[in-house]
């Protein structure tokens, strides 16, 4: 009786027990017995380590269907040579650490990737460079998996004919995080994906956006720049996103913004630094957004917020050394602005109580008649605009009475200690 106990005791320890318990390590290199990756992936077992030494390995479409981890070292490099893929994995819990992967040529009837990931799930890609590649990382419908301290480096010349840098399609309950990405149309573009976060990334000199993200709602971008983009960031069609402690800065063209929202609602976007854009919000369809405790620093238009905006609240906000203030296409206002600071607010507070005692207008006359008529920003720095301006604010005619902050701050808000 005692026998057939431990018999049970033995089989239930042999189903629990996770397969890694029994996995051995493939070495990969010239003066292996395993030459290469292909070979080892056909030889190798749930479980299994292939381990790659620093030399160049000149193979494509490595396809990855069993639960392995590949592992190189700094100098291991998958060369593709422009013939298709690099890794093709379609099986869950694969890890790939520590490696390069190269030269993956532009097609316009594929997606073709430094690394694509297919229906799977809890899947690691972790310190991996990826150079001149058409998309760098590559996921759909997966689950769980973490993108982390990747670099990824490319030289896209135009929109069309260029890949993005961290592509995710219907996916949930992702991380993203530390990767360096530059050079693609989009460094980090997101469709149908939620439930994820997004954070302490680097993503400049895209062609298009640094950040794209389209129908994904609850997501969490935490302490991401965006720095020197074709435009900054786009957040379009979703809800539940909060943004906090991002950088947007120098995203500079005649239609570039620094965050651009569309169509976004119940959002939180706060602490997050804007500098040297041309514009550092754009504002569409958006509603029941909370902007706080943001820095507008020289941008060309600190927030455009357009009338189909309602119920956002503006507040607790530094606007300093911004061309225009605030610019908008309506003549009411349905949002929230207060306890904003204003650096070219004039009033005064005879109380002391670090709140002006006279409400700010942000438009101005020549912001509101330049939003009608572009071309007439050729007389942006003419004594006739500073006339024109200080007329309407001693007897305002065509500006919106109200766009005003009725309690501006005095002082600049020290938001970053709070």
């Amino acid at each position: 009786m005692k026998f057939f106990k431990n018999s049970y005791y033995l089989l239930a320890c042999c189903f629990l027990f996770p397969f890694y318990y029994f996995s051995k390590s493939i070495p990969v290199c010239k003066d292996c017995t395993v030459k290469k990756i292909e070979t080892a992936l056909s030889l190798a077992k749930n479980g299994d380590v292939l381990e790659l030494f620093n030399e160049k390995y000149s193979e494509f479409n490595l396809k990855i269907d069993k639960k392995i981890t590949l592992k190189g070292k700094k100098n291991s490099i998958i060369d593709v040579k422009g013939k298709g893929n690099g890794i093709l994995i379609y099986s869950d819990d694969v890890q790939i650490n520590t490696l390069q992967i190269n030269n993956v040529k532009t097609s316009y009837t594929d997606d073709l990737a430094g690394i694509k990931l297919k229906n799977v799930n809890n899947c690691t890609v972790k310190n991996v460079t990826l150079n001149n590649t058409f998309f760098g990382i590559y996921l759909s419908k997966s689950n769980n998996c973490k993108l982390i301290n990747n670099v990824l480096k490319a030289v896209a010349k135009k929109e069309s004919s260029s890949g993005n840098g961290i592509h995710l399609w219907y996916c949930n309950q992702m991380i993203i995080k530390g990767n360096k990405i530059s050079g693609h149309r989009d460094g980090i573009y997101l469709e149908f994906v939620k439930n994820s976060k997004i954070f302490n990334n680097l993503s400049k000199k895209q062609i298009r956006y640094g950040l794209h993200f389209m129908f994904s709602s609850n997501n969490h971008y935490q302490n991401n720049r965006f720095i020197n983009n074709g435009a900054g960031v786009a957040v379009m069609y979703s809800k539940n996103i909060r943004m906090n402690n991002n950088v947007f800065s120098e995203n500079w063209s005649k239609i570039s913004n620094g965050l651009l929202l569309k169509d976004i609602t119940d959002s939180k976007i706060y602490k997050n630094y804007f500098k040297k854009n041309t514009m550092g919000i754009l504002a569409e369809g958006c509603n029941r957004m909370l902007i706080k405790n943001n820095d507008f620093i020289e941008n060309g238009w600190a927030i455009k917020i357009l009338g189909n905006c309602y119920n956002n609240r503006i507040i607790y906000n530094n606007f300093m050394s911004n061309t225009f203030e605030i610019v908008t296409n309506s003549s009411t206002n349905n949002n929230l602005f207060e306890y904003n600071f204003w650096n070219q607010y004039s009033g005064y507070d005879i109380n002391k109580d670090g709140i002006g005692d006279v409400p700010h207008s942000p438009i101005t006359l020549f912001c509101f008649l330049n939003e009608k008529i572009p071309e007439s920003m050729v007389l942006l720095r003419s004594n006739f605009v500073d006339l024109l301006n200080l007329t309407e604010k001693i007897t305002p005619v065509l500006t919106p009475e109200s766009f005003k902050d009725f309690k501006p701050r005095m002082k600049k808000i020290q938001w970053y200690n709070s």
